[in-house]
């Protein structure tokens, strides 16, 4: 049973929709204006809607590539009215998109454990959180699971991991404040073998990510890391806050370039009319979003599934006007 299988998909759906629902007001808002007295889709509303889609922060290479592939079929079909563009809008959009299989996080198997997660990102971005109900749904799944205390610049970082750790019944490994990050990464390595664990989760330090230091510090702790578990970490995850729009865009681009990540987590779209970000980051940064985060509940770290979030996203949705 994979990760995106723990809960319904009708349970997810609703989750979806409660968490989008202030995107979704505030896209489809600017849409039934950008559209209001227009009967058929013409170079006016496509201008329009390539507004509204930067504005809600979907990213300009994305919003371009979306006009782009509509302006292609309003002239291959000759009159597109109005009240189709929702849906036209929705198909096009999931076009772009990676499928499913694409973006689930491989997860543990059984002849290699145990699976390595490094979480990473700047502070404040749901982080240690994001941790946590990672380990609550691997818990779900029946893993065993153990987390690293790594980020030892900020003695809160240490006591909300603990916190969690208890929360979800999952063993903490920890050092002093001030402790060699990479030192702790090997311990907890350490422990989780001596455990019998399927999967070890190492919150790391979230400091800013344009810092030469901290770049090199994550490159020492996948090293070490390498030498307990080889490949690992098997997955390095970085977390964005999505309630900062382009901000979390140009955090991921700039970790990116920095250092090999290989999945992305979007946190806080519930709340925010700004979760039309994760349109942008899913087609043009060439890495998975893996999860994102859409309440505060424990099961609020969903799986991203492309087809489910298109569909939450632009769920019940009715354009048209008169000419």
């Amino acid at each position: 049973m994979g990760l995106l299988d723990i809960f319904s998909k009708k349970r997810r759906q609703e989750s979806l929709e409660n968490g989008l629902a202030r995107t979704r007001e505030g896209v489809w808002g600017k849409l039934a204006r950008a559209v209001a007295g227009k009967s058929k889709v013409d170079d006016e509303v496509l201008d329009r809607l390539e507004d509204v889609l930067i504005t809600s922060d979907v990213g300009v290479e994305t919003t371009l590539e979306i006009v782009r592939r509509l302006e292609t079929r309003v002239a291959r079909d000759k009159y597109v009215s109005t009240a189709e563009l929702g849906r036209l809008l929705r198909e096009e959009t999931l076009a772009l998109l990676p499928e499913q299989a694409q973006t689930e996080m491989p997860g543990p198997t059984e002849g290699a454990r145990p699976y390595c997660i490094m979480v990473v990102g700047v502070n404040g971005v749901g982080k240690t959180t994001t941790i946590g109900k990672l380990a609550y749904r691997f818990k779900a799944e029946g893993r065993r699971v153990w987390l690293g205390a790594a980020d030892t610049f900020r003695a809160a970082a240490i006591e909300q991991l603990c916190a969690w750790g208890e929360r979800v019944g999952a063993p903490v490994v920890k050092q002093q404040m001030g402790s060699d990050p990479a030192s702790v990464a090997f311990d907890t390595l350490r422990s989780a073998q001596a455990g019998g664990a399927d999967v070890v989760i190492i919150d790391t330090a979230g400091r800013l990510h344009n810092k030469v230091g901290l770049m090199n510090e994550l490159t020492k702790m996948k090293n070490v890391m390498g030498k307990v578990v080889p490949d690992a970490p098997n997955e390095v995850l970085l977390v964005l806050d999505g309630s900062t729009g382009q901000n979390a865009f140009e955090q991921a681009r700039q970790f990116v370039k920095a250092t090999t990540v290989t999945g992305l987590a979007v946190t806080k779209l519930d709340g925010t009319a700004k979760g039309g970000v994760v349109l942008g980051i899913a087609h043009e940064l060439q890495v998975p979003v893996r999860f994102i985060g859409v309440g505060e509940g424990l099961a609020d770290l969903l799986p991203f599934d492309s087809r489910e979030f298109v569909d939450s996203l632009f769920s019940d949705v009715k354009l048209g006007g008169r000419a």
